[in-house]
């Protein structure tokens, strides 16, 4: 599930996810349920996200000039680009559209699916099927968090409660994956 042809693709992930699961458990923080120990649990998947970003860091900057699997100027690059600027216009679309509607509640469930979905195509340009997986997964967290009721919790909270450790967990193999092979 993880090729580790490219350690330094897999380091960078790690620096992705970690910041994304920070950003995700933020965002989470918009309306938890009541019960002060959810709060607690979202700062720690944030604190995780960082940790994650903060060991993988160093180790990207170290490895920079190592192999990738986008070589830019490359299709690969062409693909990874395409694919990264058809997100944030799909992102933007969605977020426009439900603010219209006067559905703010769905602004996050609908990022975190654009997301999730984006995933999906660059697993074969990275050549990372786990990529594919990261990718089905957060798209269903996303579609539970549209389809939970809004009495309990935001919408954004049961992204970030459920989407974070996804992105933590996969980022955090990632890691351990790209460290395991610069060692071996």
């Amino acid at each position: 599930m993880i090729i580790t042809e490219f350690p330094r693709d897999l380091l960078m992930t790690g620096v992705i996810f970690g910041v994304a699961a920070f950003v995700w458990s933020g965002w989470a923080q918009e309306r938890p349920p009541t019960h002060w120990i959810w709060r607690i649990v979202l700062a720690l998947l944030g604190l995780g996200g960082l940790a994650l970003t903060g060991i993988s860091m160093p180790a990207v900057i170290r490895n920079w000039t190592g192999p990738t699997a986008i070589s830019f100027g490359g299709t690969a690059s062409t693909i990874y680009l395409t694919v990264f600027a058809l997100e944030v216009v799909a992102i933007v679309v969605v977020a426009i559209w439900a603010t219209r509607r006067r559905r703010g509640d769905l602004i996050a469930p609908l990022v975190l699916a654009v997301v999730g979905i984006h995933f999906i195509p660059l697993a074969p340009v990275f050549g990372q099927p786990i990529f594919a997986v990261t990718g089905i997964l957060v798209t269903i967290v996303a579609v539970v968090a549209a389809l939970l009721p809004l009495g309990i919790a935001a919408r954004s909270f049961w992204c970030g409660i459920l989407g974070a450790p996804v992105l933590l967990v996969v980022g955090a193999i990632c890691t351990v994956s790209a460290f395991g092979s610069l060692s071996g």
